[in-house]
């Protein structure tokens, strides 16, 4: 069975579809890829199948060294059209244009 395409791309905003959480996606893993631990610690009523995108969220509300890690069913596009604010937004990005992030040319290589 192989992964699907990612739904969300780096710098586009979303918010997640049941807590308060919105940010931008910083990182993509083709399925979940943040190791035995922490899959383990999830309660097994609430745990998303591991064959789907994960995303790595800087969000608002986050510490600058923390970044959400969620599955692509818990998240939906953010319709807002207005940026974050987290400090790690200009390290990882150039500007923010269109609702969206623009990605840095030299973070595609």
């Amino acid at each position: 069975m192989k992964p699907r395409l990612a739904k969300f791309a780096i710098g586009q905003m979303v918010r997640h579809r049941d807590l308060p959480l919105r940010g931008v996606v910083i990182d993509v893993d083709p399925e979940f890829a943040h190791g035995d631990d922490w899959w383990e610690a999830l309660p097994l009523e609430g745990r998303p199948e591991r064959r789907q995108p994960f995303y790595r969220i800087i969000t608002e509300g986050l510490d600058a060294d923390q970044a959400a890690y969620v599955c692509e069913q818990s998240l939906l596009a953010d319709p807002s059209g207005e940026p974050i604010r987290h400090v790690e937004a200009e390290r990882h990005f150039c500007g923010f244009r269109d609702g969206r992030y623009q990605v840095r040319r030299n973070d595609l290589n």
